[in-house]
């Protein structure tokens, strides 16, 4: 009896352990500053027939330089100059600059690239996006930290799931994997200690609200 016990002791001290070590994986799989390209991913899975394979490569590129390259490039600037000390960002007031950078990101792509006229989900989404990050920094003026992957996944969630309903597809699966990665996510920046639950649900009406508003003139 004793054995089977122990036996099992050691199966859930296991799980435990491997459960861990892979929850923060998500946290940097699912970081915010990948969330645009994932968006822009799948956006173009779904209308693909529209656009050629050229144009499919000129955006994909734009979202790489705009969202990803440069958010990195100047992170490392903040970090040279002691301005940030992590890529996770934990401090409030570190967020800041970053916040403010992605906020002219934003604008530059809805006003430049990702227009309405020839991406109009897509515009909203970096439209909502951008209205996120605004609250986020108006948050970040206040010292309340809101979690940013929360956020970008939440935001993300409702563009994907009102695509769907836009485009009329019969699948549900990427609207529930994207419901499961958000709640996989949460686990995680709690497994991580970045942030309270209550922080959590700050994040993710941050990035619910916009979305649905927009979602209104698209949908």
């Amino acid at each position: 009896m004793w054995q089977k016990k122990l036996f099992h002791y050691i199966c859930e001290d296991l799980k435990f352990k491997i459960l861990k070590k892979i929850l923060p994986i998500f946290s940097y799989i699912l970081h915010p500053i990948f969330i645009s390209m994932y968006a822009t991913l799948f956006y173009l899975l779904c209308k693909g027939d529209i656009f050629t394979n050229q144009e499919k490569y000129y955006v994909l590129f734009q979202i790489l330089i705009i969202t990803i390259l440069v958010p990195i490039l100047f992170f490392m600037l903040l970090k040279s100059t002691g301005h940030v000390k992590s890529v996770m960002i934990h401090e409030t007031a570190q967020r800041r600059i970053p916040l403010i950078l992605q906020c002219f990101l934003y604008i530059l792509l809805v006003k430049r690239s990702i227009l309405i006229t020839r991406y109009p989900e897509l515009h909203f989404f970096f439209l909502g996006a951008l209205f996120s990050t605004i609250l986020a920094l108006v948050c970040s003026l206040f010292k309340i930290k809101a979690s940013l992957h929360m956020m970008a996944i939440s935001g993300l969630t409702i563009f994907v799931i009102g695509l769907g309903i836009h485009l009329q597809m019969q699948n549900p699966y990427w609207a529930a994997l994207l419901i499961l990665l958000t709640g996989i996510v949460a686990s995680s920046r709690l497994e991580m200690e970045a942030h309270s639950p209550y922080e959590l649900v700050i994040g993710t009406f941050l990035g619910i609200f916009p979305q649905l508003l927009f979602l209104y003139l698209w949908l």
